[in-house]
């Protein structure tokens, strides 16, 4: 067990957080297409005329239902990227749902050598972003140069228009693709992947699809066709109903993010629904989790900061028998490494996600 950790209590509200944020942070969205839905619901943005509800800064649900996104609708097209020369391409997995990924590989990769594989979850509040969206193009391509590995990054389907837990049930069945053997299998998976060197990696949103993923798995059973090497989470999104660390200074942040899950998920558990809170009644057991190592990355400014300490914390003291690990990146906010991967602290971060996927 490595651990580097520096205890920070996060700083005030920022722009730069509000916006990264917005673009990162998982939502579980249950949500009628009726307009009574929202009764109940109080949000700090400001409705537009022709707009039933606005969700700022990333989309407004419009009064004929239409969903307007408002940010991560770019998309980068794929193909060789000179800076790193990783070469990435497009391909469509289930063709019934629409369910599709953004494939990466080392350009020089040649047969028979095998390489690790990371199942990547991007972040965008389940309601925006892509695999394709460019800064996370651009940070897929950094990871899968600097790790050597094979990238297939996962375009889940989007809520509102398919509500939770369609973003898990689509990455379970990407998960389930990649270790089946049939003719549907890519070639660069089938051809260029170690199946025993096989990651979960993600950002907020993503490390939050791949925590319920690994849980998914039997550790116990004795033949599993599914294998988890490790999880990377990075930045993860969990939250809960009673502030924690940080949030208890910072109310004006903790209201913002109460806010977005209550307006996502308006349940009567709230910002305690097991799939936002992992330590609330009904939660599986982290020893459940089947993997054999786990990262857990952190940044000093971010008001989720708490909440990864807290899960490692809690790895720790639970009866999980894997290598743990927690890094804390002080001064930087929410996924900075998404918004400046050429900062030298993205390249650490990069680079310390590269090791662990490398070291034995």
């Amino acid at each position: 067990m490595s651990t580097q950790v520096i205890l920070q209590r996060p700083k005030p509200p920022s722009l730069f957080l509000s916006l990264s944020l917005s673009l990162s942070l998982s939502l579980s969205l249950s949500l009628s297409p009726s307009p009574p839905c929202f009764s109940s619901i109080q949000m700090a943005a400001t409705t537009s005329p022709e707009a039933l509800l606005d969700v700022l800064p990333y989309l407004r649900v419009l009064k004929d239902g239409t969903i307007d996104r408002l940010a991560g609708t770019e998309v980068a097209p794929p193909g060789l990227d000179p800076k790193t020369g990783v070469l990435s391409k497009d391909i469509v997995i289930f063709p019934k749902t629409g369910v599709s990924a953004r494939l990466y590989r080392p350009n020089t990769a040649k047969p028979p050598h095998k390489l690790p594989l990371i199942i990547y979850f991007h972040g965008g509040a389940f309601c925006i972003a892509s695999a394709g969206e460019p800064l996370y193009h651009t940070s897929l391509n950094n990871l899968v140069a600097e790790a050597n590995a094979i990238g297939v990054s996962v375009n889940y389907r989007l809520a509102p228009e398919h509500p939770l837990p369609t973003a898990y049930e689509d990455c379970w069945a990407v998960l389930n693709w990649v270790f089946n053997g049939g003719k549907g299998r890519d070639s660069w998976v089938k051809d260029h992947v170690d199946f025993e060197r096989v990651f979960l990696v993600g950002d907020s949103a993503g490390a939050n699809i791949a925590h319920h993923l690994a849980l998914r798995i039997k550790p116990s059973d004795p033949d599993p066709k599914l294998k988890i090497a490790g999880i990377g989470m990075i930045n993860p999104y969990f939250w809960g109903k009673e502030p924690i660390g940080g949030e208890v200074g910072d109310l004006v942040r903790k209201s913002m993010v109460d806010t977005w899950w209550n307006f996502v998920c308006p349940s009567e558990k709230g910002c305690d629904d097991p799939l936002i809170n992992p330590f609330v009644g009904g939660s599986p057991g982290l020893e459940g989790l089947a993997c054999d190592k786990i990262l857990v990355l952190v940044a000093g400014k971010d008001i989720l900061r708490d909440r990864g300490m807290l899960y490692y914390d809690e790895l720790v003291k639970s009866k999980w028998g894997g290598r743990k690990e927690l890094i804390e990146t002080q001064g930087e906010d929410h996924v900075f490494h998404i918004f400046n991967p050429n900062c030298d602290k993205a390249k650490i971060l990069i680079g310390n996600l590269g090791k662990f996927i490398n070291q034995d």
